[in-house]
């Protein structure tokens, strides 16, 4: 562990791809840091559910600017990571989805394995994983594969039962089993 990571101390939940928290029912809870490599202002076109104007925006305003596959933290301090990465392979560059949720590049499977790696890393021996997946591209199947771990129980929910809620624990017995 190198010692230049950084330590929240007073932070019990990471979300290390917040975009714009969408999903969060507190934006600004104090017990998480909103982290992402993502901090900007988007507007783009989109005529969707009656949107006539045709335009949206997208405010992206994280916290901590940091990778996912890569996160500044020393090993073992979160009880909490909620895992909600970007689920696209194709979309346009100027989409409302690729602005929401985020594109994936060509090397998506080692991003999202680096990216299991370093969520679970990063929690405390017996913390829990949220991970959130939308399967219109890839299959929820495609990404459990990049991980060891499994997950202890999970719901599909969104239109078709096409986003998948999975919860993981990190092993007390083996705090380094996932990295």
């Amino acid at each position: 562990m190198s010692a230049d990571r950084e330590t929240p101390f007073e932070k019990k939940v990471l979300d290390p791809c917040c975009g714009s928290r969408m999903m969060w029912l507190d934006r600004q809870h104090p017990d998480v840091i909103f982290g992402d490599r993502r901090s900007e202002v988007l507007t783009v076109n989109d005529r969707s559910h009656g949107n006539l104007g045709g335009m949206r925006t997208l405010c992206i305003e994280p916290d901590v600017m940091l990778d996912f596959r890569a996160l500044p933290y020393q090993d073992d301090v979160f009880k909490l990571v909620s895992f909600d990465p970007p689920h696209l392979v194709r979309a346009g560059p100027k989409s409302w989805l690729a602005a929401k949720y985020g594109k994936l590049g060509p090397d998506w499977r080692d991003d999202l394995r680096r990216g299991f790696a370093e969520c679970f890393r990063v929690l405390a021996p017996d913390g829990v994983l949220v991970f959130k997946w939308n399967e219109t591209q890839v299959k929820v199947s495609e990404v459990l594969a990049l991980t060891d771990v499994r997950p202890l129980f999970g719901h599909l929910s969104g239109r078709q039962g096409l986003t998948h809620w999975l919860v993981f624990m990190k092993p007390a017995s083996d705090a380094r089993c996932c990295v």
